[in-house]
């Protein structure tokens, strides 16, 4: 396994603006081809975080899947954030991991954001995803899914000797900054119960909600220390995972053999 390179976009989404979005974010991530291998692009970065962005909510074969391709192609990396897509009669809080080969695979929110009323307009996914990418692999969650520790759990994979379910835990966001101080600390916790890399993708800014958004994106070690931290402004940073390191840790400190047996349901 090689080291891989992460690129947070932290951007001020514009309120149920798509195409306007996919412009901005666009403009942010266009000089990256060569520099990165991983893009990773906010929760709901079409619409920000709204429940009557439902309107609009897409499909598979909408607009911004299909710009996700492009810009993966463009980029000869992966890219992924979250929309809302309609699939049926239900909407998703849908995270979408683009591949430069025309490949999306795709994690629905397992957990709404009651206190946001989301459980009320949206459907949740039942089934954790695993991607894996350059050697790499990847556990992509949305936002409130870092509340619930037993469904990202990184469990000891016995068909594959040695190994863990995954090596990097990816939180895309719209988490307020009123609530700063939880995205920080749970962001660490995760990366040190996991045996992980963890990176944690925010927006900035205000909504149309009027909520203020603080950023605080970061890329956490397996130890639970920031390689990389980002502020309260738009940005773009990359940062490289170092293989050798999380499996020197891993083999130093193999917790994961002794973790508990279980199954979701």
């Amino acid at each position: 396994m090689d080291d891989l390179r992460i690129t947070l976009v932290q951007g001020d989404t514009r309120w149920h603006d798509p195409a306007g979005n996919r412009d901005y974010y666009g403009d942010l991530i266009g000089g990256l081809r060569g520099q990165t291998d991983l893009v990773v692009l906010p929760e709901t970065f079409t619409s920000g975080f709204s429940n009557e962005a439902i309107a609009q909510a897409e499909t598979m074969d909408g607009p911004t899947v299909a710009w996700l391709r492009e810009q993966a192609a463009a980029l000869d990396a992966a890219v992924c954030g979250s929309v809302q897509l309609r699939d049926g009669d239900a909407v998703f809080n849908r995270m979408l991991f683009a591949t430069p080969d025309g490949d999306v695979r795709t994690y629905d929110k397992r957990h709404l954001f009651r206190y946001g009323r989301e459980h009320e307009r949206y459907t949740a996914g039942r089934e954790r995803l695993t991607v894996e990418w350059r050697g790499w692999r990847i556990c992509p969650l949305v936002c409130y899914d870092l509340r619930f520790p037993v469904f990202a759990r990184n469990r000891y994979d016995v068909e594959r000797p040695g190994q863990l379910d995954y090596d990097l835990l990816l939180f895309v966001a719209n988490w307020p900054s009123a609530r700063a101080y939880p995205w920080k600390t749970l962001l660490r916790a995760r990366a040190i119960e996991n045996l992980c890399y963890v990176a944690g993708l925010n927006r900035v800014g205000t909504d149309g909600n009027h909520l203020h958004y603080s950023g605080d994106s970061a890329v956490i070690d397996f130890l639970g220390q920031p390689v990389s931290e980002c502020t309260d402004e738009p940005v773009v940073v990359t940062t490289t995972l170092q293989a050798k390191e999380l499996a020197a840790h891993r083999e130093r400190f193999p917790a994961m053999l002794d973790g508990d047996a279980f199954e979701l349901r």
